[in-house]
C-alpha cells in the first residue's frame, strides 16, 4: 500500500451555530479531511487497542491520536522515520495527531487527578523522572532504564520522525493542587515551551501543524493569558490541556470561560476528554475535536455504547438476548452477532470478544459525531 500526501493544512469553517458556539468545519490534511466537531481514537502505539487498522479506518474513523512518549520507548521514532513515518509504519492513509509526551512524562512526576484527590495533595516524583529543569525532562525509560531527555526540541524533532499531521507543543502538565505562585511559574515556563516548540518548528514545516496548548488550571485570569499570548504566536490551531478541574462543572466553567478567547479560523482540541456527557456539554462551547480512550477501554471491559445508556454485556440477563447489542445499529458486529454471543464470549474470556465490542463502540462513537454535526447544521444545537 503507497501512503501519499495530498493536501496542506486548512482549516474550513461551514457553519457556525446561532443557538450556540457550536460550529461545523473541516480540518484539511496531507493525509485525509476531518469533518468537525468530531471524536479522536486513541491508538497509543499506532494502533487502537483490539482492533487493527484496516478495519479502524473501514469504520470511519478520520483521526487517530498517538502517544510519542510510548513510540519514542519503543519502536523509537528512529525506526518509524526509516519506515517512512506513521502512515506507512501502520499502512494507513487517514490523519493522525500525536502529542508532545509532555503528558505521561509529568504523569508519572504527579501522578493523575484521581489520584490527587485521593491524597488531597501532590503525588511525590516517581522514579522515573529524574529531573525538570528549564530545558525540560529527564526520565527513564520504562523498558530498559536508559536516560532520556524531552525537551521542546527533541519533542518536536520526534514527532517530526513520527510525520504526524498534527502536532502538540512541549508543554508541563502541573497538578491540579498546586499553589497559586506555583501555577503561575508553570504557565510561564510552559509559554516559554511552546515558543521553543514553535520556533523548532517553523525551521522545517514540511506540511505539518502544530498545535499550542492552553493552559492555567482553573484559574480564569491565567486562562486568558494563556489565550493572549499564544493567540498572539502563529500557531496552527489550539488544544486545552492542563489540570482542566476536579469534576465535569469545573472544567465546563473554565472552557466557557476560555473558548471565545480563541480564533474562529482556527480548529480547536480538548485533550483527553471524550466521554458522552462530556462531548455532549461541550461541543455547544464550540469545541472542534475531542480525543479519548474511554470508548475503546470501556469495550475491553464489557460495557457498550447505546443511544438508551451503557450496556454491561456480561449481565446475566443477556445470557439469553438474541437481539443485536442494539437495534438498527449498522457496525459489522450488530450487524452479525447477538448480544448473547457477546455475553458467551466475554463470560469465556475469549480475546476476540474485545474486538466485537470495540468495533461497535467506535462505529457508535463515530455515527453520533455524525449526528451532532447534522444537528449544528439543521440548528437544533
Amino acid at each position: 500500500m503507497t501512503i501519499t500526501a495530498t493536501h496542506t493544512f486548512s482549516f474550513e469553517l461551514l457553519y457556525s451555530s446561532k443557538k450556540s458556539r457550536a460550529r461545523v468545519g473541516r480540518i484539511h490534511t496531507p493525509h485525509g479531511t476531518i469533518d468537525t466537531p468530531n471524536f479522536v481514537g486513541v491508538g497509543t502505539n499506532g494502533t487502537l487497542k483490539a482492533l487493527d487498522n484496516a478495519t479502524v479506518e473501514q469504520i470511519g474513523l478520520q483521526l487517530m491520536f498517538c502517544n510519542t512518549y510510548h513510540l519514542l520507548i519503543q519502536p523509537g521514532t528512529e525506526v518509524v522515520r526509516k519506515a517512512g513515518g506513521l502512515h506507512s509504519f501502520i499502512q494507513r492513509n487517514m490523519p493522525i495527531i500525536t502529542d508532545s509526551g509532555g503528558f505521561q512524562v509529568f504523569s508519572l512526576a504527579y501522578g493523575s487527578v484521581a489520584d490527587e484527590l485521593k491524597s488531597r495533595g501532590t503525588k511525590k516524583q516517581d522514579g522515573n523522572v529524574l529531573k525538570i529543569t528549564e530545558e525540560g525532562v529527564l526520565f527513564r525509560s520504562y523498558r530498559d532504564g536508559r536516560k532520556i531527555l524531552l525537551t521542546p526540541e527533541s519533542s518536536i524533532a520526534a514527532q517530526k520522525d513520527l510525520g504526524a499531521d498534527i502536532m502538540i507543543s512541549f508543554d508541563e502538565l502541573p497538578p491540579y493542587h498546586i499553589a497559586q505562585d506555583t501555577l503561575k511559574r508553570s504557565l510561564e515556563r510552559t509559554h516559554r515551551w511552546e515558543k521553543r516548540s514553535l520556533d523548532y518548528h517553523l525551521q522545517n514545516p514540511n506540511e505539518q501543524a502544530l498545535y499550542a496548548v492552553i493552559h492555567g488550571g482553573i484559574d480564569l485570569t491565567l486562562r486568558r493569558q494563556s489565550c493572549e499570548y499564544l493567540t498572539s504566536l502563529p500557531f496552527d490551531g489550539f488544544a486545552v490541556g492542563g489540570s482542566l478541574g476536579k469534576n465535569r462543572e469545573e472544567m465546563l466553567e473554565m472552557l466557557s470561560f476560555t473558548m471565545p478567547h480563541l480564533p474562529q479560523d482556527k480548529p480547536n482540541h480538548l485533550l483527553g476528554i471524550g466521554d458522552l456527557s462530556s462531548i455532549d456539554q461541550c461541543i455547544p462551547l464550540g469545541i472542534d475535536t475531542f480525543d479519548s480512550s474511554y470508548p475503546t477501554r470501556a469495550a475491553r471491559h464489557g460495557v457498550l455504547l447505546t443511544n438508551q445508556g451503557d450496556l454491561k454485556v456480561a449481565k446475566a440477563c443477556y445470557q439469553n438476548a438474541f437481539s443485536p447489542i442494539e437495534e438498527g445499529c449498522t457496525c459489522n458486529t450488530c450487524q452479525n452477532f447477538s448480544l448473547a454471543y457477546l455475553h458467551h464470549l466475554f463470560k469465556a474470556k475469549e480475546a476476540v470478544c474485545m474486538t466485537l465490542a470495540t468495533i461497535h463502540n467506535l462505529h457508535f462513537m463515530v455515527q453520533r459525531m455524525q449526528a451532532y454535526r447534522e444537528k449544528i447544521l439543521q440548528g437544533l444545537l
